[in-house]
């Protein structure tokens, strides 16, 4: 190919009386090529384009449109993971390059300020609504909230998703989050949510709920209620939803509570607290492992502030708590009883007599029985598991229909036959 200065330098060596062969030595272009542009004189060279080389992407181009038109805020790296999993190479980049092209850009936010607190000085706390279907239940919408407390410095996130917002489900994410992470933060900063804050006294200023306050003096923490109508006081904890809706929630199926928690738990440990944290341009994890040592330790002891309610007993013998049924035993009488409800337990009292104890069901919709409490055994098409059933004991012999021989028996015999071998 012969660019326009070069074309110049041959038409002047032509009127300095070089031969073509002269030409194609001194230009090192070969005397066909200085021929050709000899008969063109000055007219530019003309280029063709180049063959268009074929993107990596390509073929997962179709894939990609199918997935951002059915959910269109799936982000770029859980796409990125998706199309790696069935055989994509690229970067990460070609694919945030392509769907900007099959995409809107969003909307341009006003500015905010940033409020950054120093290692375990804050915990933010909300929660999160979130509709599913389970494959266990075809056909059945369910609102499952999110509980997420994330760490204000590290952005250490942990969280769960429940079936209710009841205060003991509160108390109960509370206990497991501080076990989880291994320590407590000074201060939790809560919304107006009810089970947190009952509401606000003129002078006396904030009203938080008497377990709540418990809980607190028992890990030494400080609850903290945001501002009204100022939701971005809790951007630490808020903006995350957003990120596990897209990264996490979309997409996916689930065959019950325990199923989407398992697989949360997993995409926590995996992803999200090991992923870049684009505010703090930490790793999550990495970060949090400075943070640490910053928390206050754990109590002793466990929580044990008692929630107590007035439950009347089907007539199943059972009582219904938090959407779940606990059983009684036989012989209690049909009448009220009292509950006392702890973040792990439910303790079923009649005249102030202990007659029952559960652990706490997660979710809704769950049936318990103790062992010890029914006499008769459950109907053949009972579903309901019987805590500590154990497999029936064997049958004896004597029901078999075969009665037990003494091992010399068949000692006796084997000598026989070797006997009468040898004879023959």
């Amino acid at each position: 190919m012969v660019t326009l200065g070069e074309l110049v330098m041959i038409l002047d060596l032509v009127r300095q009386g070089l031969s073509v062969s002269a030409i194609a030595r001194r230009t090192g272009h070969d005397r066909k090529t200085v021929r050709k542009y000899l008969e063109r004189g000055m007219q530019a060279p003309a280029y063709t384009p180049r063959e268009p080389v074929p993107s990596p992407l390509a073929p997962f181009h179709a894939f990609l449109r199918e997935r951002v038109g059915r959910f269109p805020d799936l982000t770029g790296r859980r796409l990125w993971r998706e199309i790696r999993d069935i055989g994509f190479t690229g970067g990460y980049a070609t694919v945030t390059d392509f769907l900007r092209t099959v995409r809107p850009p969003a909307e341009p936010a006003a500015f905010e300020r940033r409020f950054e607190t120093p290692p375990g000085r804050q915990a933010q706390v909300d929660f999160a609504h979130f509709k599913v279907r389970f494959e266990d239940e075809p056909g059945a919408e369910r609102i499952v909230w999110l509980f997420s407390l994330v760490l204000g410095h590290s952005r250490m996130m942990w969280a769960r998703f429940v079936a209710q917002q009841d205060l003991a489900t509160v108390l109960r994410c509370h206990v497991a989050a501080f076990s989880a992470l291994g320590g407590v933060p000074e201060q939790i900063l809560y919304d107006r949510m009810k089970t947190a804050v009952l509401g606000e006294v003129d002078d006396r200023g904030i009203v938080y709920n008497d377990k709540l306050l418990a809980l607190a003096a028992h890990y030494s923490f400080v609850p903290k209620a945001c501002r009204p109508y100022r939701a971005k006081t809790k951007g630490k904890v808020e903006r995350p939803f957003r990120y596990v809706r897209e990264d996490f929630f979309l997409a996916r199926s689930f065959r019950n509570l325990e199923d989407l928690n398992a697989q949360f738990t997993q995409w926590l440990d995996q992803v999200a607290n090991r992923r870049l944290h684009g505010t703090t341009s930490r790793i999550v994890i990495e970060h949090f492992a400075e943070e640490l040592p910053a928390l206050k330790p754990l109590p002793a002891g466990p929580f044990n502030a008692v929630l107590r309610l007035e439950r009347r007993i089907s007539h199943e013998g059972m009582i219904s708590v938090g959407g779940n049924l606990y059983s009684v035993p036989d012989g209690t009488r049909r009448r009220p009883v009292e509950v006392q409800l702890t973040a792990a337990e439910v303790h079923i009292l009649e005249d102030g007599r202990l007659v029952a104890t559960h652990p706490v069901l997660e979710g809704r919709g769950r049936r318990r029985i103790a062992e010890g409490h029914r006499s008769l055994p459950p109907p053949h098409n009972s579903t309901t598991p019987r805590a500590g059933a154990s497999a029936p004991p064997p049958a004896p012999a004597a029901a078999t229909g075969v009665a037990p021989r003494s091992l010399a028996i068949y000692e006796a015999i084997g000598r026989r036959l070797a006997a009468v071998d040898t004879a023959r």
